[in-house]
């Protein structure tokens, strides 16, 4: 077991390593397949390895129930929220300021922490919550996008292959969590115990680090 929790750790504080990207594609000159390939490469880097806080958005997402279906569930609200709130932000109808969205992306992670310490199943309530802190990573994820530049000519096209490409990234860290954790461990009667309290506890400890960074810290 501390093999596989070991590696999980290894995995996710690899990510934080990570350093932005920076890409520099000559936007109008790429034909629509290529926009949708090269954007899809964008939104799955956006998660991994680069998005360390939507890494353990999904982690805690993932942690409350060993129940695939659930998991599965939370994680298409999110999709479902973040991609409304991504378009509407790219087309220019909203306009979020970073400096709210991204403490209040941080302390999302948080509140799901801490719930996945406090209960032991996926309530209705849940779902709610999963869904409106979707809708602000999505105000995170267009801030990222809009600082790449994206091709007049097939605007469409490269928003929707970007969340196809964090849909992969959510799914990779889904499944690898899964397969880690959840499959051989999750029918074991100190899995809560010994491997979703702690993990979420560290996780909690962190994003809360990260709020009160974002908060006061970042400009």
């Amino acid at each position: 077991m501390k093999k596989h929790i070991g590696l999980l750790l290894l995995l996710l504080f690899v990510a934080q390593a990570a350093f932005g990207h920076v890409i520099a594609y000559e936007l109008e000159k790429m034909n629509s397949s290529v926009v949708f390939w090269k954007y899809t490469i964008i939104g799955f880097q956006h998660i991994i390895p680069l998005g360390f806080d939507h890494i353990l958005f999904i982690t805690c997402v993932f942690f409350l129930s060993p129940n695939l279906k659930n998991v599965v569930l939370q994680a298409s609200m999110f999709t479902l929220a973040h991609s409304i709130t991504l378009g509407l932000a790219m087309y220019g109808v909203i306009n979020p300021s970073a400096r709210i969205v991204e403490p209040l992306i941080a302390l999302s992670i948080v509140f799901l922490a801490i719930e996945n310490i406090l209960s032991d199943r996926v309530k209705p309530w849940r779902l709610v919550m999963v869904f409106l802190f979707g809708m602000v990573h999505g105000m995170g994820f267009a801030g990222a996008l809009s600082q790449l530049g994206m091709p007049k000519y097939a605007f469409a096209t490269a928003l929707i292959s970007f969340n196809v490409g964090v849909e992969l990234g959510q799914l990779a860290i889904i499944l690898l969590l899964y397969f880690l954790v959840s499959r051989p461990f999750s029918k074991k009667l100190w899995y809560r115990k010994r491997i979703v309290i702690p993990i979420s506890a560290i996780i909690a400890l962190v994003a809360a680090y990260w709020t009160i960074e974002r908060i006061f810290f970042v400009s």
